[in-house]
């Protein structure tokens, strides 16, 4: 059976072609960075009709690289959200409309699922059990997932995101948008230890997350800084590891709580390298 997915949940938009029986057969993806650099981050209209000026185009492009037409769909499915409400429309609609057109089934998907079942698409997928750490833009969570379906959340963000606070602080720090990359990059540069912040909710039972405190810490230290050079990159690197650390803190927790013998990172921020440096992740 081949589905044609649509996510359009943000600033980016992107097409695959995935088959049952062979796996993804190919994808298409369209970035909109450029355009939102120009105002340091997204903007909500412009992201919607950046996606209606593409899906039909990619869609088109997606088949031909295939060698397929769309009389070869079973199905069609796309991200129902969360995500920005006029983006996320313009994926369901032409989701919808495509499916109605051809007759065929249109299924939403939740974007946070889309991330966590993401990994069973590598060669060598996780056998659940598994605990899962989303980490994005808006979302700091883990997840005991016993089977596709079978989900349990074991902690949440209670405020800013790790995405969100590492986007927040590069804006605060001058640096270009998208943020989280750009400061990853700054604290390469930072030397080890002449900064210190604190792991947020790590001196207390539990799994949740909380990364505004930490966020305002680095703005105090940031204060009377902000000419010098590296100062900045030892505030981007002393930041960068109170976000790693915290977040492979919690999952350690995650796993001994669970006995679960695998962890899955999914989202955005699982590209962090030092965050893949320190985590126990498959």
């Amino acid at each position: 059976m081949l589905v044609l997915g649509i996510e359009t949940s943000c600033d980016e938009t992107g097409l695959a072609l995935y088959d049952t029986e062979r796996g993804l057969v190919a994808h298409r993806l369209t970035s909109q960075v450029a355009m939102h650099r120009e105002y340091g981050g997204v903007v909500p209209e412009l992201a919607s009709r950046d996606h209606v000026r593409h899906l039909v185009g990619l869609t088109r492009a997606l088949l031909a690289e295939a060698g397929l037409g769309t009389g070869d769909l079973a199905g069609v499915a796309y991200t129902s959200g969360p995500g920005l409400i006029g983006a996320l429309l313009t994926g369901a609609a032409f989701g919808r409309a495509l499916a109605f057109a051809l007759d065929l089934p249109a299924v939403g998907v939740h974007h946070l699922e889309g991330h966590l079942l993401a990994p069973l698409l590598e060669p060598a997928p996780p056998a659940p059990p598994f605990v899962a750490l989303l980490v994005s833009g808006g979302h700091s969570q883990l997840m005991a997932v016993a089977a596709v379906g079978q989900y349990r959340l074991l902690g949440d963000t209670l405020d800013d995101a790790a995405g969100e606070a590492f986007d927040k602080v590069a804006k605060m720090m001058g640096l270009p948008y998208p943020g989280g990359p750009a400061l990853a990059a700054l604290a390469e540069q930072g030397r080890p230890g002449t900064f210190r912040f604190s792991h947020p909710m790590c001196d207390r039972p539990g799994l949740d997350f909380s990364f505004s405190g930490l966020k305002t810490q680095v703005m105090l230290a940031y204060r009377g800084h902000e000419q010098d050079e590296q100062a900045r990159a030892d505030i981007a690197h002393a930041f960068q590891e109170a976000v790693a650390e915290t977040l492979t803190i919690k999952c350690r927790r995650a796993l001994q709580q669970t006995r679960a013998g695998t962890l899955v990172v999914a989202g955005g921020v699982g590209a962090n390298c030092r965050l893949r440096e320190l985590l126990p992740m498959r």
